[in-house]
């Protein structure tokens, strides 16, 4: 790559920039933020980026509104600097599940984000596997949506699926799940998951559409936070099918709360998630893995920086 292309890492993920950086063979670009004693943040620019194509890496991790600031602070500070054209890479997007109007006199964030970006003066946006499409829409800009479904495949398809099962866990995942079960050549089973109108965060599960009796069942979704819905409903199908193994996939491992507990346990044997953010350290050695997204963004970053197709990256 010539020295026209330009990526810096914001304080969230800078393990992940310098593996897309290696992929590259381009060095991360030299930036510091500092936190000073009245909370304020600084960030500074260490280097010449005028006409230069820049690309900044940040992903939502706690805490996600420091990093959704410090984002929007680089953005404008490149920008101040004269570069030709900023590029953010959000590999998991700020506030991604607040992307409708559910309930009364509430914020689509979603929206607000995007309108925070685009404010900053960011000219494009980069991320992947969003909870629904639609926020692809919010921008005025070009946005473009990577999909982690065959990176996720990839590491499944090295397993025995004899007698598997893909599950989505409610009718809105399924089309999702349908992409993993059509890669993987698997038949698509769909729970009836359904939220308790009191207890927003606790689901109950009514059945199965689908035959998944005595099969290994397949569990994708685009994210697992308390994966308090993944429990439920492997629970559901070892009581009720008589499901002995359980193997859990996503796009995006936030991992919260009691996350790392429940899926440590039977019946969950294996759990893969991309490492669009990274994997806390209660969590290492046990039975979830990361699949690397380095190459796949690197080479989405090659293909903009050239002029080249993006959607190419998914044939």
């Amino acid at each position: 790559m010539n020295d026209s292309l330009k990526v810096f890492s914001g304080s969230s993920h800078p393990e992940l920039t310098q593996s897309i950086c290696d992929e590259l063979g381009v060095p991360v670009g030299k930036s510091r933020t500092v936190r000073f004693a009245n909370d304020n943040l600084f960030v500074q620019i260490e280097e010449n980026v005028r006409e230069k194509d820049v690309f900044v890496l940040q992903t939502a991790l706690p805490p996600v509104n420091d990093h959704l600031m410090e984002l929007c602070m680089m953005i404008d500070a490149l920008r101040h600097a004269s570069a030709r054209r900023i590029t953010a890479i959000i590999p998991y997007y700020f506030y991604v599940r607040s992307d409708k109007k559910d309930a009364p006199r509430i914020s689509i964030t979603a929206r607000l984000v995007a309108d925070l970006l685009v404010a900053s003066g960011v000219d494009r946006v980069l991320t992947m596997t969003l909870h629904s499409d639609q926020v692809q829409g919010f921008f005025p800009i070009p946005v473009d949506q990577l999909s982690a479904v065959p990176l996720v495949c990839d590491y499944f398809s090295e397993w025995d699926l004899t007698d598997s099962v893909v599950i989505a866990p409610d009718a809105g995942s399924a089309k999702r799940a349908g992409a993993y079960a059509t890669r993987l050549h698997l038949p698509l089973a769909i729970g009836d998951k359904r939220r308790l109108p009191d207890r927003e965060d606790e689901v109950e599960i009514h059945g199965i559409v689908g035959e998944v009796e005595g099969k290994k069942a397949l569990v994708f979704d685009d994210e697992i936070a308390t994966a308090g819905s993944m429990l439920n409903l492997a629970r559901y199908l070892c009581d009720n099918y008589g499901v002995e193994e359980v193997y859990a996939g996503a796009a995006h491992g936030v991992l919260v709360g009691p996350a790392i507990e429940r899926l440590s346990r039977p019946p969950f044997k294996t759990v893969a998630v991309t490492d669009s953010l990274p994997l806390p350290e209660e969590a290492e050695g046990g039975n979830i893995v990361q699949v690397p997204v380095a190459g796949l963004f690197a080479r989405a970053i090659k293909a903009i920086h050239t002029g080249e197709s993006v959607s190419a990256l998914f044939r």
